[in-house]
């Protein structure tokens, strides 16, 4: 069970790498990051749980998923046979083509809502455009640079507030021990 857990995190990993790559322009390595942390933490407002998975790192030029940042630079075989990756080192830059046909099936309705309203309006936005936006005061990023310092890890819990949308506190603390206790019990019974 967390094993089929584990997979479909990274199905929708991979699809919504296809899903910004095929539905935005300009989609290099910075966008795509920048992305898939609106992606994560909008959806962790909404819900408590991100779509991905993944960590995201306050570094100086905003949230940084270093793990995954890393496949992009060396792909392993899923990725590579879902994008194609395109280092430009004369241009400092990287540049992420689809070869795979995006999955819809792997989302949920709220999910794939929400990468179609980040995708169109991310879809013209060059990446040092969205820069500024992941920047700003007493959001995550903002938050974890000032309390923990660079390169510390953004907890999603900072995504909250009192703004329309956003569950309680309390809510998504339930939420979140919960799963934990759940993936706990399925790593344990495949032991």
């Amino acid at each position: 069970m967390y094993s089929k857990l584990m997979d479909l995190k990274r199905q929708k990993l991979i699809n919504a790498v296809i899903y910004f790559c095929s539905h935005t322009k300009m989609c290099g390595k910075t966008k795509l990051v920048k992305l898939l942390y609106y992606l994560d933490f909008m959806h962790f407002r909404q819900t408590a749980k991100s779509v991905t998975d993944l960590k995201y790192f306050a570094w100086q030029f905003g949230p940084y998923p270093v793990y995954f940042a890393k496949e992009i630079d060396r792909p392993p075989e899923d990725l590579a046979k879902a994008l194609f990756i395109c280092k430009e080192p004369e241009k400092k830059s990287v540049t992420i083509r689809c070869r795979a046909k995006f999955d819809k099936d792997v989302f949920s309705p709220r999910e794939f809502k929400l990468l179609e309203q980040i995708a169109f309006i991310f879809k013209e936005a060059r990446a040092e455009d969205m820069v500024e936006s992941s920047h700003l005061p007493n959001h995550p990023w903002d938050k974890t640079l000032k309390a923990k310092g660079e390169k510390a890890e953004i907890d999603y819990i900072l995504a909250l507030d009192s703004k329309p949308g956003s569950i309680s506190l309390e809510e998504a603390e339930e939420r979140v021990q919960d799963r934990k206790a759940l993936r706990e019990l399925a790593a344990a019974a495949q032991r």
